[in-house]
C-alpha cells in the first residue's frame, strides 16, 4: 500500500516509549534515559523536532562511540547561598540540565535566586525544556548554552560562535508559561539538516557557503549568519557573545569556537560544553499578586494588538502550546528522513520497530 500522500504519526506514549528502548539497550542508566527522552519529548510534542525526535541517533552514536558518559556520576557544589557549580562528567546534556535548574530552583526557593554554571556537559536538546521547570513551579528562569562553531561574526568570514541558545521562561496564573527560546543565529544549525533531509530551500539571508556568500541550499551551507543577517549581525553577535561568557567561560570550559563538532569524525572525545542556568522568584522582587496582575496585563495588551492582513500577533510560546495540544491529539508527525532513521535505529539494536499510524495529509498545522 502506498503511503504517498499520507503523514506517518506517533502517539507521545509510543514515542516515548521507543526512546527509552532505545537508550537502554545503548548502555544509558535510568536517569539519563528519563532526562533524554523527556527533552527531546518536550521539544517534538511543540512542533521542534530539529531539537526533539531527530537528534535521537546522534545520540546514539555519541553514547556508543564513548563522547558520552551514559550512567555518569554528576557532582554539584554550592558556592555561595545562590551559586553553584554542577560537573556533569560527560554525562547527557539533558540531565546536567535537568539537574542544574533543580539545584537554581532549591536556591531560588531558600533566598529568592539561584544560579548555575555546568562544565564538562554535552549537547542539551532545547534549551527551553529547563526554564521551562521553573516557570511550572511558579519560577522565572533562564538558560543558556555554547556550542562550536557554525555561526559568522558580523562581517567575519568563516564561523566563530556556534548557535549559542538563550531561553526564557516566566510563570503566567492560569495559562501556560511565557517561553522564549532562540538560537542567537539567524537559524539553528538543526534546520539546515532538516531542511536538507527533506530536500527544502532555505530562506534568504541566514546562511553562507565555504565562499562566504549568502546560499539558500541546505546543502552548501557552511556557515550561518548571526541573528539580524547580513546587515544588522552585529546584534546577534553581541547576544552570541554573552552566551558564551555565562556558560563557557563560567564554567571553565572552552570557548565553542575550540570545541570538537558535534557532528564529526571524533565520536570518542567528550565535548566539555558549557551550560549557564538562572532561576528567580517572582514575590523577591515584588509581591506574588502584583506580579500576576502585570503579566496578564501584559499578555493581554500584547495579544489584543492589531496584526498585519492575514496574520496573528503571538506572545513567546503560543505557537508551541498550540502545536503541543494538535500533536498531543493526533500524534507527532514523522517525515520520510525521521521514518527511515527510526526503522534503522531499532534494526540495528534488534528492537521492535517504531508503532506508527498513517493518516491523510489535510494541510493542517503539524
Amino acid at each position: 500500500m502506498s503511503h504517498t500522500q499520507d503523514i506517518a504519526r506517533v502517539t507521545t506514549s509510543e514515542l516515548e516509549a521507543f526512546m527509552r528502548r532505545v537508550l537502554m539497550r545503548c548502555g544509558a542508566d535510568e536517569p539519563s534515559t528519563e532526562a533524554v527522552s523527556r527533552a527531546l519529548l518536550t521539544a517534538s510534542r511543540m512542533g521542534v523536532d530539529s531539537h526533539g525526535l531527530r537528534l535521537l541517533p546522534h545520540y546514539v552514536q555519541a553514547v556508543r562511540g564513548g563522547r558520552v558518559n551514559p550512567s555518569p556520576r554528576m557532582t554539584f557544589s554550592r558556592r555561595m547561598p545562590a551559586t553553584g557549580y554542577l560537573d556533569a562528567n560527560d554525562g547527557f546534556g539533558h540531565l546536567a540540565g535537568y539537574t542544574a535548574i533543580a539545584h537554581a530552583i532549591a536556591m531560588a526557593d531558600d533566598t529568592g535566586m539561584g544560579a548555575v554554571a555546568v562544565g564538562n556537559s554535552s549537547h542539551f536538546g532545547a534549551a527551553g525544556c529547563y526554564p521551562l521547570e521553573a516557570a511550572r513551579r511558579g519560577l522565572i528562569g533562564m538558560a543558556v548554552c555554547n556550542s562550536d562553531p557554525f555561526v559568522r561574526l558580523h562581517q567575519g568570514q568563516g564561523a566563530f560562535h556556534g548557535t549559542n541558545p538563550f531561553a526564557f521562561a516566566a510563570p503566567v496564573e492560569g495559562g501556560n508559561p511565557y517561553l522564549l527560546d532562540m538560537a542567537t543565529s539567524s537559524i539553528p544549525w538543526n534546520r539546515v539538516r532538516q531542511y536538507a533531509a527533506i530536500g527544502r530551500e532555505l530562506p534568504p539571508d541566514v546562511a553562507a557557503n565555504a565562499a562566504g556568500d549568502i546560499s539558500t541550499e541546505p546543502g552548501e551551507v557552511s556557515s550561518l549568519l548571526p541573528l539580524g543577517g547580513a546587515q544588522f549581525g552585529f546584534k546577534g553577535a553581541g547576544l552570541a557573545g554573552v552566551v558564551e561568557v555565562l556558560s563557557s567561560t563560567l564554567a571553565g570550559m572552552l570557548n565553542g569556537f575550540r570545541l570538537l563538532p558535534m557532528v564529526g569524525p571524533d565520536m570518542s572525545t567528550p565535548r566539555g560544553v558549557g551550560h549557564f542556568f538562572l532561576v528567580m522568584r517572582p514575590d523577591a522582587f515584588n509581591d506574588l499578586e502584583t506580579y500576576r496582575a502585570r503579566m496578564h496585563e501584559y499578555l493581554t495588551d500584547l495579544r489584543s494588538q492589531p496584526a498585519v492582513k492575514g496574520d496573528e500577533v503571538l506572545a513567546p510560546g503560543d505557537r508551541e502550546w498550540r502545536c503541543q495540544a494538535h500533536r498531543d491529539a493526533e500524534g507527532i508527525p514523522l517525515d520520510s528522513a525521521n521514518l527511515a532513521a527510526y526503522e534503522r535505529l531499532a534494526k540495528e539494536l534488534e528492537l521492535a520497530p517504531l508503532s506508527v499510524s498513517w493518516q491523510p495529509n489535510g494541510g493542517r498545522m503539524q
